[in-house]
């Protein structure tokens, strides 16, 4: 079993929030989408490597369609990150599943994210709910187009 304490420390760690939708648009400019980047679809087979900077760049436009097509509120404060200037860790959720994304400590209830981006390899997140074939049909998507 590889050691996942980095992808914890990151995964449960302090994260900033992209509140609002033009902030985002900042945001997905200031990421080095050559930096090896994993990208994991939670509740999908994990990442088995980096991706490309083609394929992060193709995932982050194709990403931010989605937000703002299925997140209807007038700001956003769905995306995450560690750093939002120069990211290394962004928890992405999904709009069609956000509960409460703070959770409850008291419960442990924490919705997980749909997404996460990170430098660090992923450890398999399992996820309380069900991935619906829209979502699971979106990411194979993704994965079977080129940048």
């Amino acid at each position: 079993m590889k050691n996942t304490d980095e992808f914890d420390r990151y995964f449960d760690g302090l994260l900033y929030s992209v509140m609002r939708w033009d902030q985002l648009t900042a945001f997905w400019q200031k990421i080095d989408a050559d930096a090896g980047w994993y990208l994991y679809a939670v509740g999908q087979d994990l990442p088995e490597g980096p991706s490309t900077g083609e394929k992060v760049q193709q995932f982050t436009r194709e990403l931010d369609v989605l937000l703002r097509r299925e997140h209807h509120e007038d700001y956003c404060a769905i995306v995450y990150a560690d750093d939002l200037d120069a990211p290394n860790f962004i928890k992405i959720y999904d709009p069609n599943h956000l509960g409460s994304s703070c959770g409850s400590s008291a419960t442990k209830s924490a919705v997980l994210p749909g997404w996460l981006m990170s430098r660090t390899p992923p450890r398999e997140l399992e996820i309380r709910g069900v991935v619906t074939g829209q979502r699971k049909r979106w990411w194979q998507s993704f994965l079977s187009t080129a940048a």
